[in-house]
């Protein structure tokens, strides 16, 4: 097998593509021929340690990937060799080969190209537990999305209008507004790159001003830094603030806003979902899978790259000129 390998903490830079022996599967284990791998955020924090997560080195980074079985260890059932599956993988997914928890592999519908699931398990899965299961969010609602272009973003676009909410896409540049408008979103604000305090106001009017007097009833806040205060404060009575990334930095929140507005601060953690509330899971996920039937939610490939080239996709993904998702494909 082939594997874009880091040996040390770095960035994509670090990365070699190397050959190692195919492993061979465990116990409730199944071995994956990698078709297609997504790229998140967390696959260029993992390299550089700062990730919750810190493998043992040399690994590949990849957190998701599809492709077809290709042997199952022992107690493994739910799956057989030659099924189409996409799997969770932590890490490792970056390679032509890579072994996964049975638990954490789910079969794909014929339908479903491998670039398709490759780049929906993480992004859907995430935004479909934030909205339902954590907001609650309901029809007639307004939802608003910092950092709405990315992956996750447009898929909570997506999964907002299917749960018949006003969706407000907040981006950092005009055509990622333009691309949000295209994914479904019903209004759009561009933010500067830089938020001192008149920019955090003047953003806490926008979105006064595009969801109602009262405020916006849920934030989906995938960004952090210096954009979290001013969406918190732009929240309607009850309203629930999402807690999903922060790739600007983790924000200093007063929290005497939660006070004065009745809200929720609320954090998402669909990895530990996923394994602490298994049922729920796979819940979620046959009504994903039944969205992405009747084309209520699609993944949106903005870049595809080789296996070799999985530098080039991280180095995007983390200077943040993904719209939609990246996927590498492996051949």
């Amino acid at each position: 097998m082939k594997a874009m390998l880091s040996h040390e903490p770095g960035g994509p830079e670090t990365l070699s593509l190397e050959e190692q022996p195919t492993p061979q599967p465990r116990k409730n284990e199944v071995l994956i021929r990698v078709r297609a791998a997504g790229v998140n955020f967390p696959d260029t924090l993992i390299i550089r340690d700062l990730y919750q997560m810190k493998p043992p080195r040399p690994f590949a980074p990849g957190g998701e990937v599809a492709g077809d079985v290709e042997a199952v260890g022992e107690n493994v059932s739910d799956v057989a060799v030659g099924d189409r599956v996409l799997a969770l993988t932590g890490h490792g997914g970056f390679a032509t080969h890579v072994c996964a928890e049975a638990i954490k592999v789910i079969k794909i519908p014929d339908e479903m190209p491998y670039e398709d699931a490759a780049c929906f398990i993480f992004t859907y899965g995430t935004s479909h537990h934030a909205l339902k299961d954590r907001a609650e969010i309901k029809s007639g609602e307004s939802l608003l999305i910092l950092g709405a272009a990315g992956g996750v973003g447009v898929a909570a676009i997506e999964l907002g209008k299917a749960a018949g909410a006003k969706v407000i896409a907040a981006v950092s540049s005009q055509d990622k507004a333009d691309f949000c408008k295209e994914c479904g979103a019903d209004e759009t604000i561009v933010y500067p790159r830089e938020m001192d305090r008149d920019a955090q106001k003047e953003f806490s009017n926008q979105i006064k001003s595009l969801a109602g007097r009262d405020g916006v009833d849920v934030v989906y806040d995938a960004v952090g830094g210096d954009y979290a205060e001013p969406a918190l404060r732009a929240l309607a009575w009850k309203g629930r603030f999402l807690v999903v990334g922060f790739p600007a930095g983790i924000p200093k929140i007063p929290l005497n806003l939660t006070l004065l507005k009745g809200s929720q601060i609320v954090g998402v953690f669909w990895g530990a979902a996923v394994m602490r509330e298994p049922q729920g899971h796979a819940e979620n996920m046959q009504e994903l899978f039944a969205m992405y039937a009747d084309g209520r939610v699609k993944p949106r490939i903005s870049a595809r790259f080789p296996l070799e080239e999985a530098a080039e996709a991280l180095n995007m993904m983390q200077d943040r000129k993904v719209q939609g998702k990246v996927v590498l494909t492996v051949d």
